[in-house]
């Protein structure tokens, strides 16, 4: 059965009392608005980046079963976790990793065709950008908003800006040509910088570490321990056998 550490996390907060629960909306409301996330969030709940479920492909859950690529443990615990339907959230949670980290994870799968491409376009925007596979122009680029003919005139915009002495971040440059709002760049450049933060949760309903070779190392220390055991009781043996011939030949 799913394991869902968040859900966990959740209802705990779900069963304070209705005045705490007031008091926290109100401190996540005003810092979402501070954000600048309020407007996404609301308008478009379904395309929030930490909520998605990556989908394996026939390839992933062949990979997933027979291992026959050697790819690292956290890719396999990557995989795992999207065959048991793990949200990026819960993956995150799950493996101690960052949402940037987990992100680089769904790159390298998607490109190995390991899991499907998302059928929206800005969680396959943010992704991207999350992991640094694409820059701000291209993230707006693959998510519908920006055209190849805007993005290319962000690009002269910006090299004249450079050529004029007065070099201008790219997401400056968008916002002055009125392809982007400011508000958007900055939840976007906030989020950016917030992936790379892990979350823990209490160490009660912290997972356990997921490593693939903890049983292969155990039992070689096992088997290093026994062999130890052994040497010393052979060299006892020895040393009696030894005290034996020193009497025999005294005698």
């Amino acid at each position: 059965m799913k394991k869902n550490i968040f859900d966990l996390f959740v209802e705990k907060i779900l069963n304070v009392p209705l005045w705490i629960k007031q008091a926290i909306y109100l401190k996540l409301v005003k810092e979402m608005q501070e954000y600048e996330c309020e407007d996404f969030l609301r308008n478009n709940p379904n395309e929030t980046y930490s909520t998605f479920i990556p989908t394996l492909t026939f390839k992933g859950k062949t990979e997933l079963m027979e291992r026959k690529c050697g790819l690292d443990s956290n890719m396999y615990n990557f995989l795992q976790c999207c065959a048991n339907e793990y949200s990026m959230l819960e993956i995150s949670i799950n493996t101690f990793l960052s949402m940037e980290e987990v992100s680089k994870y769904y790159e390298l799968c998607l490109e190995q065709n390991f899991i499907k491409n998302p059928e929206s376009k800005e969680i396959h925007a943010m992704a991207g950008f999350i992991a640094g596979k694409f820059r701000i122009g291209e993230y707006f680029k693959q998510k519908g908003q920006l055209s190849v003919d805007q993005l290319q005139q962000a690009i002269l915009a910006n090299r004249d800006a450079a050529e004029k002495g007065q070099p201008k971040k790219f997401g400056e440059i968008l916002v002055e040509l009125g392809f982007v709002k400011e508000n958007e760049m900055k939840a976007l450049f906030v989020l950016k910088e917030e992936a790379k933060k892990r979350f823990i949760l209490d160490y009660n309903t912290v997972p356990k570490p997921e490593t693939t070779f903890s049983n292969e190392n155990q039992k070689y220390e096992e088997e290093i321990a026994n062999l130890k055991d052994e040497n010393t009781k052979l060299k006892h043996k020895l040393l009696q056998l030894l005290e034996l011939v020193k009497r025999n030949a005294n005698q």
